[in-house]
């Protein structure tokens, strides 16, 4: 029973994406069915074969490996903080040390196969074999794959070019498949957090999701003279010596470090606010946390789980769509990799990590609107701030969706 209701999970997200599309008429259905069929693969392949089972492991085994190695940079500055003489294991750690400091290797690692040339060659042939396999457009395909590697208003600031010469409609398709996005340079943290496993498997899925949720709301017929790939503003710039280069990246990293680490503080203090004011009501039952369970229980209830289970769930996804995935990786992590409680279930481990593993909440809608601002015309910033409601809805489908289809593959 509950099996058929994560089947109907799948056709639940389509149809929600449906009801609310901007144009139905143009939905391109061929391409949505072979998108779906082959993230239901996808998923299949990383969760049930064998083969898959063991590449993902691998995959998150050196992950692992590479936030070990971060470990010996951390220990030098802050021996008391990760030598394990002093307790330093990735449980008894704070957040800033297991789960963030890392990002300060593995940010001038996949920065530096850029700068080689490498990740920019797996993002074309990537892009190009989606591009051929779905029947979307070159630049779609490619921007899917680029996000994973770049993030989201990275990925939009090296793309100005493109984004000039699209229309308002495929800059808002842009907008709504930014709200997905999950940087690989940050799964290490992840898997710091949660089972490595679910984390890598969320990449692919939500890649695709992103293409469907995008395909349904926002449906587009474009010709084959504007299914061009112009180039990036990095194109024909001559490259700036390696070490200036790296320090800059190292840099960006710790910005990124402070941005992640002052932004979660700061949900979680404001999240603790709103709780403490509902309280005031002398609702003991209002919070933040059971609001946000309400609006998510119908799409948990389709993942697969029982009324009790599903809000208790529900309530973890609402929470990540209102402040962050950190705070709610944070606040599970203990009971999802010790396998207490609700997540003694892998089907719920699974579920649960999937639909965190992604950067979409209302934060991330005012950092891509204000990356489109800058970047684009007025008319265009206009157009993409008028369909907010549709970003975030593409945001929480895509979570859905990715989840639901893991959730598919393991009980």
């Amino acid at each position: 029973m509950l099996l058929v209701l994560n089947i109907l999970g799948i056709l639940v997200c389509i149809g929600v994406a449906y009801i609310f599309s901007i144009n139905r008429h143009q939905v391109q259905w061929k391409s949505i069915l072979i998108v779906t069929a082959l993230e239901i693969f996808m998923a299949w392949f990383l969760i049930a074969f064998p083969v898959g089972r063991a590449i993902v492991q691998g995959a998150a085994s050196g992950f692992a490996w590479l936030v070990d190695i971060a470990f010996e940079g951390i220990k030098f500055a802050l021996a008391d903080m990760v030598s394990k003489e002093y307790g330093g294991t990735a449980v008894s750690m704070n957040f800033l040390t297991s789960a963030l400091m890392p990002i300060l290797l593995v940010v001038p690692l996949f920065d530096i196969l850029t700068y080689i040339g490498f990740l920019p060659w797996v993002i074309k042939w990537i892009g190009k074999f989606l591009s051929v396999i779905t029947g979307q457009p070159k630049f779609e395909a490619f921007f899917s794959v680029e996000m994973m590697f770049l993030g989201n208003t990275e990925v939009l600031a090296v793309s100005k070019q493109q984004l000039d010469h699209m229309s308002q409609e495929r800059n808002l398709t842009l907008a709504m498949m930014s709200m997905s996005c999950v940087t690989a340079s940050i799964l290490g943290s992840y898997m710091q957090m949660m089972p490595g496993q679910f984390v890598l498997t969320a990449v692919p899925l939500n890649i695709l999701g992103a293409i469907i949720i995008t395909g349904i709301l926002n449906p587009l017929q474009i010709s084959q003279a504007d299914d061009v790939v112009y180039g990036s503003q990095t194109d024909n710039h001559e490259r700036e010596p390696f070490f200036s280069f790296l320090g800059d990246s190292i840099l960006n990293a710790g910005k990124l470090i402070l941005i992640i680490l002052f932004t979660v503080i700061s949900f979680v203090a404001l999240a603790s606010l709103v709780d403490h004011l509902l309280g005031l009501t002398g609702l003991k039952w209002l919070s933040l946390e059971n609001i946000m369970g309400v609006i998510m229980f119908p799409f948990t209830i389709f993942m697969g789980f029982d009324p009790s289970h599903a809000f208790e769930l529900a309530r973890y996804m609402g929470t990540k769509l209102v402040t962050n995935e950190f705070v709610v990786m944070g606040e599970v992590s203990k009971a999802v990799m010790g396998h207490h409680g609700i997540f003694a279930s892998a089907h719920a481990r699974a579920v649960l990590t999937v639909f965190l593993t992604s950067f979409a909440n209302f934060g991330t809608l005012g950092m891509i609107i204000g990356a489109f601002k800058g970047l684009v015309e007025k008319s265009k910033v206009d157009y993409i701030s008028n369909q907010v409601p549709r970003m975030l809805l593409s945001g929480i489908l895509v979570s859905a969706l990715s989840a639901t289809v893991a959730g598919l593959f393991i009980w």
